[in-house]
């Protein structure tokens, strides 16, 4: 082994050390952190907007991978820096920690503190050309991994300001490139609704996709957005925003008839998805304030939960501060401690307020949590006993499941097979060695329209539960117990297979969301057709597939259409779904988490309207329709 001395220590320069450990800086580097570069220079353009100079931000993805995010900003300035004797541009674009929200006289509120946005993404991409529109005229730059390769020119001259970044990132960095125009679409909704009044255009050059998001009503637009496919307790959002020290909060707030809370927080724009101090300082001034409220009126003998109190709630937390501490670059969570204290007493004070100032609504929120503390004191019992059946030990499992032998999560995968003859098949045919069926017996309960106290009550689920081992609830449910790292949903191609596999993922989505983050849940890919000529056969799994293997055969070809699984011997159907090597999983992951509640609602939730609007407009999309 080499002597370890001074001479080993690197001193990485300008960018090299992003280029080195791209994950501190975005994350990770894979769908999430490619996606985060487009977000940081968005973040650029919204802090323009927190200080009333940006009003529209377009953002375009290229058909040849490049993403183009606009502004009608106040542009970067492109004059001398008076100590480092550079232009200020190349200076915000090349050196991180370089920017103008330090000393917050530029920006007093910013999502984009550590002064790496930019710089970051330039080092980030292979290539990366900034145009500028400054002091009456157009500058433009171009770099190739962090680096100028071309001197700041001028290009013309304007009479308006702002920024246009197009870069593409390395592909040397980022092995898949391909930008999601849903995950862009879902953060720039959210930003249009944060940024009251400001219009944000996104574009897929690709698909020709296009979104522009405006919303003049802010966040208590977002929670009526959020709530449009569910039946609200009242009509108009609760709404405050209040100032203390140098916080400012704003919460917009409605409660619906569901038995899920959707609650979304936000600093400086920047979405806290791990939440942090903000929100628990909203929640514990909630639970208190409607706990207080109903023993001063009698309407409730025993304490309510926190749990109890937010069924049903939509709410959009957002904060403004100075000097927010967030967890890492990405921003996740706020740490501020001061921030958990006046967010508790501006929440306290207006909700208190409000309850007092309406109190037909106050009764039937406190009437909605004490049903919901009922319930959970039966979904205790009912998850207690499914706690019991959880344990590793085979002789809990459940007798329906038939389980593998290997005993790594990592390298287990587990098929949930709709009917007990496609059960029986799937048994036959599987791999025992990594792969596990469990036959679920008709359709499962729709979640949706259903308490956990009465999703534990139903057999299929509870085996479902325990089969996972992953427990259920947000006191229990832990998925890193997950027995499988692949959970395949394999149905019917049919009405009712399609309808099941949705039951299926209302469930997942409801109560185990973490297994999409971690990418452990699949839907299997049966064939539609087995076509025969002669001794050959050939499976085909779409209507477009099966025409194009007809025209290539001629004539003479027999078809069979598989209507179920069970239509398929074992050996059919290791062949076709469930070798490795050989069959068609697809993936679910959850890139607009807006989108997802609002699709699992209309789909599976009490309103036809809503359902019957969803079909009649994405009915061109149905590729094939089993009738």
């Amino acid at each position: 082994m080499e002597e370890y001395n001074a001479s080993k220590i690197q001193v990485l320069k300008d960018l090299e050390g992003v280029q080195k450990r791209p994950s501190m800086y975005i994350g990770d580097t894979g769908i999430r952190g490619l996606h985060h570069l487009v977000f940081e220079v968005v973040d650029n353009s919204i802090d323009e907007a927190l200080v009333g100079k940006c009003e529209r931000i377009w953002v375009v993805i290229h058909k040849d991978g490049m993403v183009t995010v606009e502004d009608d900003g106040r542009g970067i300035p492109v004059d001398m820096h008076p100590i480092y004797k550079k232009e200020a541009l190349e200076i915000v674009m090349t050196k991180l920690h370089a920017g103008g929200k330090f000393d917050h006289k530029a920006y007093a509120i910013s999502g984009g503190l550590h002064g790496v946005g930019l710089s970051v993404v330039n080092a980030l991409s292979e290539y990366l050309c900034v145009r500028v529109k400054w002091g009456d005229a157009i500058y433009t730059q171009e770099y190739a991994y962090g680096k100028p390769i071309t001197e700041i020119k001028k290009v013309g001259e304007t009479k308006t300001t702002g920024t246009k970044i197009t870069f593409l990132p390395d592909k040397r960095i980022f092995k898949d490139r391909n930008f999601s125009f849903d995950l862009l679409s879902q953060r720039l909704r959210e930003l249009a609704f944060l940024n009251r009044g400001i219009r944000i255009k996104v574009v897929d050059e690709r698909t020709d996709k296009e979104h522009i998001f405006q919303y003049k009503g802010g966040i208590s637009q977002f929670v009526t957005y959020l709530n449009k496919a569910k039946d609200v307790l009242h009509k108009k959002p609760i709404y405050f925003l209040k100032q203390k020290e140098d916080v400012i909060v704003e919460v917009a707030m409605q409660y619906n008839d569901t038995y899920k809370e959707v609650i979304f927080s936000y600093v400086n724009t920047i979405n806290t998805e791990e939440g942090g101090t903000h929100l628990v300082g909203f929640k514990t001034a909630l639970t208190r304030v409607i706990n207080d409220y109903g023993k001063r009126n009698n309407l409730i003998d025993d304490l309510l939960t926190g749990e109890d109190v937010r069924e049903g709630l939509t709410a959009v937390i957002n904060i403004k501060l100075k000097e927010p501490q967030f967890e890492g670059q990405t921003k996740t969570k706020l740490g501020n401690s001061e921030v958990k204290g006046i967010v508790d007493s501006i929440v306290t004070e207006q909700m208190n307020q409000f309850l007092e100032e309406n109190p037909q609504i106050a009764r039937k929120i406190v009437e909605k949590s004490i049903t919901a503390a009922r319930a959970r004191e039966a979904a205790r019992k009912a998850k207690e006993l499914t706690r019991k059946k959880s344990s590793l030990d085979v002789g809990s499992l459940p007798g329906k499941l038939s389980d593998c032998q290997e005993k790594d999560p990592r390298f287990s995968e587990i098929y949930i097979v709709e009917g007990d003859s496609a059960g029986g098949s799937a048994k036959q045919g599987r791999d025992r060695r990594f792969q596990a069926i469990l036959p679920l017996r008709g359709k499962i309960l729709n979640v949706e329209k259903a308490r956990i106290d009465k999703v534990l009550t139903s057999e299929e689920i509870r085996s479902l539960i325990t089969a996972l081992g992953t427990g259920i609830g947000k006191e229990e449910f832990n998925a890193e117990r997950a027995r499988y790292h692949k959970i395949i949903i394999m149905t019917d191609a049919d009405v009712d297979g399609s309808h099941i596999r949705t039951l299926l993922l209302t469930f997942f989505y409801r109560y185990m969301q973490e297994l999409f983050e971690k990418g452990y849940i699949f839907i299997a890919q049966p064939p539609l057709y087995c076509l025969k000529k002669g001794k050959e056969e050939y499976y085909v799994y779409s209507d477009e597939e099966r025409n194009n293997v007809l025209e290539k055969l001629g004539k003479g070809v027999t078809i069979q259409r598989y209507k179920g699984l069970g239509e398929m011997n074992p050996e059919q159907l290791w062949k076709t779904t469930m070798d490795p090597e050989r069959r068609i999983i697809l993936k679910v992951s959850l890139e607009d988490a807006v989108e997802a509640d609002e699709i699992f609602t209309v789909l599976m939730g009490d309103r036809v309207e809503p359902r019957r609007e969803f079909i009649q407009r994405h009915a061109k999309e149905v590729r094939n329709l089993d009738i």
